[in-house]
């Protein structure tokens, strides 16, 4: 499998494949967003789901995979520091804030500054018409995050507190985004870097999150948590293979715009599973969101 992925790099078909393993990560990243936002402790989510996603990519990173080269492991460690920077930004913006106000801030900072991460690092241009995108993109994105600042009375005061962390875990997931994208391009085979990444980054929450768990008054039970980190390590793992493989076979901007598509299936999941208020001027919103992933994927 690796090296027919490898000799579909810049092709039509490599580009289309792309395209498709980008919207499944969009999908993907809002469900995981959900459950980790979602009844339980974000911090306790997280530290379940890590152990749950080292615990799967084990196997694989020491009996399955080749082994990584020398020059990958100083890339591992910047990896595995850029993620524990992201995951404590997300941790307390969804402490602070309703998952529907939060993830939208999240996913707009992020694809502006990949696109220009992209570009310093990849060499990668924007057409006119694809910035043009962006920009619907952003419009729709930040209008939700103004709209859902106006209206929603959920976690009200401290809503401003939690839009302030949300821009800061943006700007981790674009930071992670072209490094990421950098690594698994550095490696010799793509799946020696996903193995090894959830190996290595499923081990920075888990011992966290069980002394979190001990100190609780009310300990939630710890069945359903580790059913939750089971589903989603195995969401993790299909979401952010997708997006990185993604950026391997294509450009890395355009995957990373393209994935932002998460913000509707996010307001969808919010309103029909975690029961958040969704009006018609949020459909629009995200009407606007879509479109702008549309035109920066076919205004190349």
């Amino acid at each position: 499998m690796s090296e027919w992925l490898i000799a579909l790099e810049g092709t039509a078909e490599g580009k289309q494949l792309a395209t498709a393993l980008a919207l499944a990560a969009a999908l993907l990243h809002a469900i995981f967003g959900a459950l980790q936002k979602g009844r339980h402790d974000p911090w306790l989510s997280r530290g379940a789901i890590d152990f749950s996603y080292a615990a799967m990519a084990a196997p694989f990173a020491f009996f399955v995979v080749p082994w990584p080269e020398p020059h990958m492991w100083p890339i591992f460690a910047g990896a595995v520091l850029i993620h524990i920077g992201y995951k404590i930004f997300q941790g307390l913006a969804y402490t602070k804030g309703a998952y529907t106000v939060v993830y939208p801030v999240v996913r707009g900072t992020g694809p502006l500054f990949t696109v220009v991460g992209a570009w310093l690092l990849f060499g990668e241009i924007f057409a006119p018409m694809q910035w043009l995108g962006v920009g619907v993109l952003l419009c729709g994105i930040y209008g939700l995050a103004v709209y859902n600042l106006r209206t929603l009375t959920l976690d009200r005061e401290t809503m401003p507190l939690a839009l302030g962390l949300a821009v800061m875990t943006g700007l981790f997931v674009a930071l992670y985004t072209t490094y990421d994208a950098y690594g698994i391009r550095a490696a010799a085979d793509p799946f020696t870097f996903l193995a090894w990444f959830f190996f290595l980054d499923g081990l920075t929450m888990p011992g966290f999150a069980w002394a979190r768990w001990r100190n609780l008054p009310n300990r939630p039970a710890a069945g359903p948590l580790m059913l939750r980190g089971v589903i989603g390590g195995l969401v993790a793992f299909f979401s952010f293979g997708s997006i990185m493989l993604a950026t391997r076979l294509d450009k890395v901007g355009e995957a990373a715009v393209l994935r932002e598509t998460s913000t509707v299936f996010a307001a969808l999941i919010g309103w029909l599973v975690l029961k958040e208020t969704v009006g018609p001027r949020r459909i629009a919103l995200m009407s606007l969101i879509a479109a702008g992933a549309v035109i920066v994927e076919f205004g190349g």
